[in-house]
């Protein structure tokens, strides 16, 4: 059973909500930056960071029935949200250049369905961000916060899943460190700094990046060219290819190499 849509608005509400909304924030920014010119979908309960992506051509909000829809952006005269059946989505195949699936696997009554539903709406160049409770994380244990309901999940799970939907893992981050204490939350940016190079199994939530399209063989994870930031979903640029492989332009891949 899904949290109705008046819990998940109170809890981003407070400093709980406050925090999680800042910290995955950076994650997607320096992974899409402001998605200029594209038609991004944010499918489950992902309006607390569509505003990010002011250079969307559109971008609208898709929220499963189960969970209840709220008009999305709140001062438009125009709401840009939908309320949704999770295994059917009224979508045409491609239709969007960016998907981002915030609180949307995790109480999902079929999972797989409800991706390749979001895969069948994704572009063929289209990239689509995963974020899901992680299940070593404390904020899983944690049910006065969304990520202690439902399902959690591991990376290897993510991107088990994603693979059977025939998607290919770009990259992948973690953050939400620390406990979810209100008396740490000062403390919860350098916490997730040390914590990703001492404990990354600890994080709260995973965020994984996937994509219809690879130009090489991508192995479970992150480049370890990037383990220095350990798995930051950060744009790098790809390397040179022969002219009749080199990737279309603007499409830059983390990849790991085999």
């Amino acid at each position: 059973m899904r949290r109705a849509i008046e819990e998940l608005r109170a809890f981003y509400g407070e400093p709980a909500g406050v925090l999680t909304r800042r910290l995955i924030a950076r994650r997607l920014h320096d992974a899409w930056g402001e998605a200029d010119n594209c038609d991004v979908l944010g499918l489950g309960y992902a309006t607390p960071w569509l505003d990010l992506f002011v250079g969307a051509r559109r971008s609208i909000a898709a929220m499963p029935g189960g969970q209840g829809a709220e008009p999305w952006p709140a001062a438009a005269t125009r709401s840009r949200s939908v309320l949704v059946d999770d295994g059917r989505l009224p979508f045409a195949a491609g239709a969007f250049d960016r998907i981002l699936m915030v609180h949307a696997l995790e109480e999902a009554d079929d999972a797989r369905l409800m991706l390749a539903e979001a895969v069948r709406a994704l572009a063929p160049a289209g990239r689509m961000i995963l974020i899901a409770s992680a299940r070593g994380g404390l904020w899983s244990r944690a049910e006065s916060t969304p990520f202690g309901h439902g399902r959690p999940f591991t990376r290897r799970q993510m991107e088990r899943l994603v693979r059977e939907a025939g998607l290919e893992p770009m990259a992948w981050s973690a953050t939400l460190f620390a406990p979810p204490w209100p008396p740490l939350f000062p403390l919860a940016e350098g916490w997730d700094q040390a914590a990703r190079r001492i404990a990354p199994g600890s994080a709260g939530v995973i965020l994984l990046e996937a994509s219809r399209r690879t130009y090489a063989p991508v192995r479970p994870g992150l480049a370890e060219a990037a383990a220095a930031a350990l798995g930051e979903l950060t744009p790098q640029a790809a390397r040179p290819a022969p002219a009749s492989k080199r990737p279309a332009p603007g499409l830059a891949l983390n990849r790991e190499r085999p």
